[in-house]
């Protein structure tokens, strides 16, 4: 596969348009619509699902809004949109305005847009081909109007398909951050998403391990129920940083469950926060 994709680069007539191939030249990015602005793009990823890219996405943006910086989060999870049930959104009153679509706003000032508000019941299943639900993530990304956002942060679907790449090749994507577990299993999935990245030449922040331990409410012992951590391999093998290791709480899944993530207090990420800020800062 790495030898054809070599080939395609190779005897690349830059006609993108016609392209089906996977290559870091296909660059067609799409601008925003009338009167939005969007500072910084960053996606969570992962080459798999259930590894939690939608928590991850939703603490870093809850954590940096904390902080004074104006976020937004694209639910670029078209079939599976989960992201609302924590800031305890259903289907809500999506409006248009001079012909642009605003964007939900939770209760501390985060700019969100997903499916999920946009259907009638939020149960209801899309069944859609792949092609719709990469022109509906390019929708979400031009025909709403985002209100001066310092960062946005989006949350990918599982896998490296069709949207993945629809993401790399047309919105500017500043960064991405890979999301894993401590499984030994995960390091091989975590190895596609940064094959990738690497591959789309988007820049990877660092990894981010999710269900990472359980602390002992006695004694404080933090305890490792999936075994022995991997992403430390998986840091040192390719230079990334670890950006955060988050516990499996009940407080969390709680606050989840009741709309409230908002109210966590996520100190575990603040690591994240300041990396991701310095990093971004650097950039302009």
């Amino acid at each position: 596969m790495a030898d054809k994709n070599n080939e395609n680069q190779e005897n690349c007539t830059h006609d993108c348009s016609s392209c089906g191939s996977a290559c870091s030249k296909k660059q067609t990015k799409i601008s925003l619509g009338k009167g939005s602005s969007v500072k910084k793009v960053i996606a969570v990823v992962s080459g798999k699902g259930g590894v939690g890219k939608s928590l991850v996405t939703t603490l870093l943006a809850t954590e940096m809004n904390k902080k004074g910086y104006r976020t937004a989060i694209l639910d670029g999870d078209i079939t599976g949109s989960s992201i609302p049930t924590g800031f305890g959104m259903g289907t809500a009153d999506i409006f248009v305005k001079d012909e642009m679509l605003e964007p939900a706003v939770t209760k501390s000032g985060i700019q969100f847009i997903g499916t999920n508000l946009l259907l009638q019941h939020e149960t209801d299943p899309l069944a859609w081909r792949g092609a719709k639900i990469a022109g509906q993530l390019l929708q979400f990304w031009k025909d709403v109007r985002w209100h001066d956002v310092d960062y946005m942060f989006i949350d990918t679907p599982p896998g490296t398909g069709d949207v993945s790449l629809t993401l790399f090749q047309s919105i500017p994507v500043d960064g991405i951050i890979i999301v894993s577990t401590p499984q030994s299993l995960v390091k091989m999935i975590v190895e596609k998403a940064i094959n990738l990245a690497n591959l789309m030449n988007v820049p990877i922040i660092g990894l981010v391990e999710s269900m990472s331990f359980v602390k002992c409410p006695d004694c404080g012992k933090e305890m490792r129920i999936f075994g022995k951590s991997h992403v430390d391999e998986i840091s040192q093998a390719y230079g990334l940083p670890v950006l955060a290791r988050i516990p499996i709480d009940e407080n969390i899944s709680k606050a989840v469950d009741e709309g409230k993530i908002e109210d966590v207090d996520a100190d575990f990420m603040q690591g994240a926060v300041d990396l991701i800020s310095t990093m971004m800062k650097a950039k302009k």
